[in-house]
């Protein structure tokens, strides 16, 4: 049981590193054939890990919103959100001046957006 552990802890903390330099913001499949992005696979270990364990995970999701990318820093901001509303209000506000970009995809539609603006939708209920 104590290899698991350590190696539950490495995977948490190769996905938070792959979202710390994502440049793309992608929550589901993307593209015509739906494919799921490594970085979104890596959303997803990391939102799992913080619904079974929220008090170890919290700080590498703080970690990830004070030195991500600017794409990194949205997911953890999203992850916030998830785990506390008020929290993730808090680093969605913070995080409206932001001019950092990213790409962004909705199932098959590619865009880009900057951070702040990105935010600002997000505080209001887009």
């Amino acid at each position: 049981m104590f290899g698991l552990g350590k190696r539950r802890d490495r995977e948490i903390e190769d996905a938070v590193e792959e979202l710390a330099r994502a440049d793309t913001l992608a929550f589901g499949g993307v593209g015509f054939a739906g494919t799921v992005l490594p970085v979104t696979e890596a959303y997803q270990r990391v939102e799992a890990a913080l619904g079974a364990r929220p008090e170890e995970v919290r700080g590498h999701v703080d970690r990830l919103l004070d030195r991500g990318s600017p794409a990194g820093r949205a997911y953890a901001a999203t992850l916030l959100e998830h785990l506390d509303p008020a929290a993730g209000r808090e680093a969605w506000t913070a995080l409206r001046d932001d001019p950092g970009e990213f790409t962004t995809f909705t199932g098959c539609v590619m865009g880009r957006s900057a951070l702040g603006t990105y935010a600002a939708e997000r505080l209001a209920g887009a």
